[in-house]
C-alpha cells in the first residue's frame, strides 16, 4: 500500500480522469473520485470509490472529500459552464459567487479562486501530473511525419496568438493555416473550435493547431490537454498537425495519440518556449 497521502480526483470530461485512476490504483495509492454529473462520462465500477454529485453541489462536494478522508485534490477533466439558472447554486456555492460578484472571470482568474476555496478547506491541490507524470509532452517531433517549412511558420505563428489570448485569459489554442488564423478558442473549448475551423479553412496546405499554456496560468489545474480525440478531429477538419508546448501539456494515451497522428497523416511535434527554436527530437 502507498504511503502517499488519499487522493481525490475531481472527474470532468474526457479520459484524463480514468488515466489518473488508473496510475493511483497501479501505484497502490488510496484515491475517491468524485464525478460531476453531466460533466463526467466515465463508468465507474463499483470497486472505485466514488460519487456523484451536480456541479452547483459545492458544499456537498466537499462534504463527501471529507468524508472519505481526502487529503489531496486533483481536478482532471473539463467542465462546460452553465448558465446561473441550470447552475441551482447550494448555500455555499451562493457564497462563493457572491465572491466572484462585480469581477470579470476567465478560466484561469476563476480556477484560482476554486484552487483557494480548496486549500481554505485543508485539502493540498495537486496537478494531474503530479499524480501521473508520464502525462506531460516532451520535447521534440513524435511519429513518422513532421512539419515543412510552411507549417513551422504557421506554428510559429500561432505560438504567438496562443500567448497573446492566453495573456487576456480568453483560451489555449488556436488554428492557423498558411499564415491566416482561423480562429482562437474561447469559451466552447478546443473540440469546437476545430470544428469551427473546419468550415473556414482555405485551399491549398491544410492548418495547424497550436495549444499553449497561459503565462500566468497555475499549472495545477487545466493545463492544455490532447488525446486520440483531438488527433481525429484535426484530421477530420483538413489540418495537418497539431503543436503543443512542450513540459506544459497533458497527452492523454501518448502511444495512442501518436498511433492516430500516424495513421492520418498528420505531424505531433511539442515545441519549448522560445518560439523561434525548432522542436528537435526522437520518434515516439
Amino acid at each position: 500500500m502507498s504511503s502517499l497521502p488519499k487522493l481525490g480526483i475531481i472527474a470532468g470530461g474526457g479520459d484524463l480522469p480514468l488515466r489518473l485512476i488508473e496510475a493511483a490504483r497501479a501505484a497502490g495509492r488510496p484515491h475517491y473520485v468524485l464525478a460531476i454529473k453531466d460533466q463526467a462520462n466515465l463508468a465507474l465500477a463499483g470497486d472505485t470509490p466514488h460519487d456523484w454529485v451536480r456541479l452547483g453541489a459545492a458544499g456537498k462536494g466537499v462534504d463527501l472529500l471529507h468524508a472519505n478522508q481526502v487529503r489531496d485534490v486533483v481536478f482532471a477533466g473539463g467542465i462546460k459552464r452553465p448558465s446561473l439558472g441550470a447552475l441551482m447554486p447550494d448555500a455555499r456555492m451562493v457564497r462563493f459567487l457572491a465572491k466572484l460578484a462585480g469581477g470579470s472571470f476567465g478560466d484561469d482568474a476563476l480556477l484560482r479562486k476554486v484552487i483557494a476555496e480548496f486549500e481554505g478547506e485543508g485539502f493540498r491541490v495537486v496537478g494531474a501530473d503530479d499524480v501521473l507524470s508520464s502525462l506531460v509532452m516532451a520535447q521534440g517531433s513524435f511519429g513518422r511525419h513532421v512539419p515543412d517549412d510552411l507549417a513551422w511558420a504557421d506554428v510559429r505563428r500561432g505560438i504567438k496568438i496562443a500567448r497573446a489570448i492566453g495573456a487576456l485569459d480568453i483560451g489555449q489554442a488556436v488554428v492557423v493555416q498558411q499564415g491566416m488564423v482561423l480562429g482562437v478558442e474561447g469559451i466552447e473549448g478546443t473540440d469546437a473550435l476545430i470544428e469551427r475551423c473546419a468550415g473556414l479553412r482555405r485551399e491549398g496546405p491544410g492548418g495547424v493547431l497550436v495549444k499553449a499554456k497561459k503565462p500566468d496560468q497555475d499549472r495545477r489545474v487545466d493545463l492544455p490537454t490532447i488525446g486520440p480525440e483531438t488527433v481525429a478531429r484535426a484530421a477530420a477538419a483538413g489540418l495537418r498537425g497539431i503543436a503543443v508546448e512542450a513540459g506544459e501539456t497533458l497527452v492523454v494515451d501518448q502511444p495512442a495519440v501518436v498511433a492516430e497522428a500516424d495513421r492520418l497523416g498528420l505531424f505531433l511535434v511539442g515545441f519549448s518556449n522560445d518560439p523561434h527554436a525548432p522542436a528537435t527530437g526522437s520518434d515516439a
